[in-house]
């Protein structure tokens, strides 16, 4: 992705783009799945690991990414690709492979809607099917 490309999405989002903010979305950009903040310190190794989680915070605060848990004990991330809206109802279904440890998006499938008592307010879910990927099914 272009710097220019990038120093636009972190503009409009209210994000000031720096060398090391630009890099980060752009390693964040470029993977098809989810990624921990491990990935990216293995990927980024001029880039130390407290200034890649207060970039990747940051992101997810204005909604330039997404946290989500798979229940594999390590938050994961992933760029939003819903015009960085990233609200409840256009939250995704997550995959997670129990033997290569890989979380995918499913960008398609969206969460069911869960309707709540009165008095509830919905703020986040996280929806994981867990199981194995194509890669290691065999199929």
């Amino acid at each position: 992705m272009e710097t220019k490309k990038i120093e636009d999405i972190l503009l409009s989002h209210g994000v000031r783009p720096t060398a090391v903010r630009t890099l980060i979305y752009r390693a964040a950009a470029a993977r098809a799945n989810t990624f921990s903040l491990t990935d990216l310190e293995d990927e980024l190794v001029t880039v130390d690991k407290s200034t890649i989680f207060r970039t990747l915070t940051l992101f997810a605060n204005h909604h330039l990414l997404h946290e989500t848990e798979d229940g594999s004990g390590s938050k994961k991330y992933c760029i939003c690709h819903s015009d960085h809206d990233c609200s409840i109802s256009e939250r995704h279904v997550h995959f997670y492979c129990e033997r290569c440890h890989t979380t995918y998006c499913l960008d398609n499938t969206f969460i069911p809607a869960v309707t709540l008592p009165d008095g509830f307010t919905a703020t986040a879910a996280e929806y994981v099917v867990k199981g194995l990927c194509v890669n290691c099914s065999g199929r």
